[in-house]
């Protein structure tokens, strides 16, 4: 069992906001003393450029940063330490691949699949991918209580199935997509599948190799980490065939007037120099976040997600939007009667951070026939307290707009 009172003192925002209740761990988490530290202490100890320099700093540095690749390898059970490329966060990731690999493979009539949950990083760049090469889009729906239709997935695949994309657990609903069945159905139609992994990563097991998709995404900063550094794993063989997608320093092999030659992955996808200080702090919160077990987290915001489903849905003229059987970290609910915003405004004045919008998922929002949702979403160091601060909000609230 997680010690709620005793992680919170190691997020230094908690010791200095004591009364503070963050919903909003879904669009970026809260850093640990450790992170932070570490990241201050690698600036003033072991900063330099990586992999040209000679010297010892530049040595040291290199080996930080490439030990920080090799932690990311063990954390989601890739191959080998080339499947890791390094980003800016997951919308460059996802946009990496529909550039590269969907520049180079989709054709006219070719098909992309996605689900009605994605975020727009998800949507958008395999929207324009389609777009410049003529294929065709296609959204995979989910079910009036808000889970993935296999079924109707699988009805959607043909042999003109290029790329499935989709989400590994919805930012908007909490919804877990069942991702091993959905990579074996589309790898029987040949297809490459793609998962957008920033709310998998921070609260559960993430087995790249046991889930057999050929590309996994995920940003440092929902994983406790910093902002501005994020993942790309891909399967080796699928990342040696694409091309690079920015040029510059650092991802050549030889260049010349008549031409140049790249290097392999995974280096030859990270042109320029990388967010050296950024992967480090990145290593420090994957070590954080096993300090406690993958495991034990998952258990931990799975009874805390239940616990906020029975107390929210007691609550009169609240609903909350459907996100099937397997909810985990996300509760999205509007007021009737109430707009998200002044009920954000609401929850703020009592302490209670939350988000408030479509949250990046406008089709979503459409197909739900609402504007935006009320998002609540959870991280290690909540705890049912901080559930029944929000119950308690969300009556002040009531209090204020329907009495």
């Amino acid at each position: 069992m997680i010690d709620v009172r005793a992680v919170r003192r190691e997020f230094p925002i908690f010791v200095n906001n004591p009364n503070l209740v963050f919903l909003d761990s879904g669009a970026s988490a809260q850093k640990p003393r450790a992170v932070i530290d570490g990241i201050a202490e690698f600036y003033r100890s072991d900063y330099a450029n990586v992999h040209r320099g000679v010297y010892q700093l530049s040595a040291r540095s290199t080996d930080r940063f490439e030990e920080a690749r090799a932690t990311v390898r063990a954390f989601l059970n890739a191959a080998d330490e080339r499947e890791i490329v390094f980003v800016r966060g997951a919308t460059e990731a996802i946009n990496l691949v529909a550039q590269s690999w969907g520049g180079a493979v989709l054709q006219a009539g070719d098909e992309v699949v996605i689900s009605d949950l994605e975020h727009h990083s998800n949507l958008v760049p395999w929207q324009i991918a389609c777009q410049r090469a003529g294929a065709r889009l296609l959204v995979a729906p989910t079910d009036a209580t808000g889970e993935f239709d296999l079924g109707a997935f699988e009805a959607l695949l043909s042999p003109r199935t290029r790329m499935v994309a989709v989400t590994h657990v919805s930012n908007v609903t909490g919804t877990v997509l069942p991702v091993e069945n959905i990579a074996r159905l589309a790898h029987r139609r040949g297809a490459m599948v793609l998962v957008d992994g920033c709310q998998a990563i921070p609260r559960m097991p993430v087995d790249v190799q046991a889930i057999g998709c050929d590309f996994y995404a995920f940003s440092g900063h929902k994983a406790y980490g910093p902002s501005g550094v994020g993942i790309l794993y891909g399967r080796y063989d699928a990342l040696a065939a694409m091309p690079p997608w920015q040029t510059g320093g650092g991802m050549i092999t030889s260049v010349a007037y008549a031409g140049t030659e790249f290097q392999e992955p995974p280096h030859r996808f990270e042109a320029g120099t990388p967010d050296i200080a950024g992967a480090v702090g990145l290593k420090l919160a994957l070590d954080f976040i096993e300090g406690f077990g993958r495991e034990a987290i998952r258990e931990h915001e799975a009874a805390l997600t239940d616990y906020g489903v029975d107390v929210l849905s007691r609550i009169p003229d609240l609903n909350l939007v459907g996100g099937g059987q397997r909810r985990l970290s996300i509760l999205s609910f509007n007021i009737d009667g109430v707009h998200p915003h002044d009920v954000g405004t609401v929850l703020d004045q009592h302490e209670v951070a939350v988000r408030v919008g479509h949250h990046c998922a406008q089709p979503l929002m459409d197909k739900l026939g609402i504007s935006g949702t009320v998002r609540a979403s959870l991280g290690i160091y909540n705890d049912k307290a901080d559930i029944d601060r929000l119950a308690k909000a969300i009556e002040a609230c009531r209090e204020m707009f329907l009495r």
